[in-house]
């Protein structure tokens, strides 16, 4: 049953007047998708918290503290919780992003198009060789395992963006958002907003647990050919 979003967000964030949130799926197959992320999260917690440990020591000795960055990001039913990345960014990184807007219109018509520079002057070297790989999400499985996060859903988006989604914003609301996706696996950095908008509720119209594991399967190809990611 729909159930209005109230105050979820973030401090002095709520959903656009009017939304209601909505839960999706009915409850088994959301179920068996939350009994699928678990199943596979925990199978894969060793080893992944084995890379996020080696990464971890290799951004300590070459870019200093801290190793892990968190942002608040809107998951299910409009509630926010903190995502975690490994560090990709230098400190100070958004006053150097209003920074470069400020003083090139160029870069900015780029933020307001896709909400990403492909030359990010906040990304360290390091940084950048993560973004490619995808590394940097790895620590994401932790909010799978928290219930916060799908592995398969669109992208978790922070609250100032809720307004860009428009109506589609009811559909965002009704999945889990993804460490992976449709988004992810389709261009990425090479789609505008808008388009990411489109697949985000593609995906939580049509999604299946086949189509989940295809997902899954075209994010290994993706990662490994690094196509899509800047």
């Amino acid at each position: 049953m729909p159930f209005d979003n109230g105050r979820d967000l973030a401090a002095g964030q709520d959903a656009p007047v009017g939304y209601r949130i909505e839960q999706g799926a009915d409850g088994v197959r959301t179920a068996a998708k939350r009994a699928f992320d678990l199943t596979l999260a925990v199978l894969l917690a060793p080893a992944v918290g084995l890379m996020v440990l080696i990464i971890a020591l290799i951004i300590r000795v070459f870019d200093g503290h801290p190793v892990l960055f968190s942002q608040m990001r809107v998951g299910l039913g409009g509630r926010v919780f903190r995502c975690w990345k490994l560090r990709t960014m230098v400190p100070g990184a958004e006053d150097r992003l209003e920074a470069v807007l400020a003083r090139d219109p160029a870069a900015a018509q780029e933020w307001a198009l896709y909400q990403k520079l492909r030359n990010d002057p906040r990304v360290t070297p390091l940084g950048r060789v993560l973004r490619k790989t995808s590394l940097d999400e790895l620590p994401q499985l932790w909010n799978v395992l928290r219930g916060e996060m799908s592995l398969v859903g669109p992208r978790p988006i922070v609250p100032d963006e809720i307004v860009r989604y428009g109506d589609s914003i009811r559909h965002y609301y009704g999945v889990r958002p993804g460490v992976t996706g449709l988004w992810q696996v389709s261009g990425r950095s090479g789609t505008s907003y808008q388009e990411r908008v489109d697949m985000d509720r593609t995906y939580a119209e049509t999604w299946t647990l086949l189509g989940d594991c295809g997902l899954i399967l075209r994010t290994v190809s993706a990662v490994i050919s690094r196509r899509g990611a800047h």
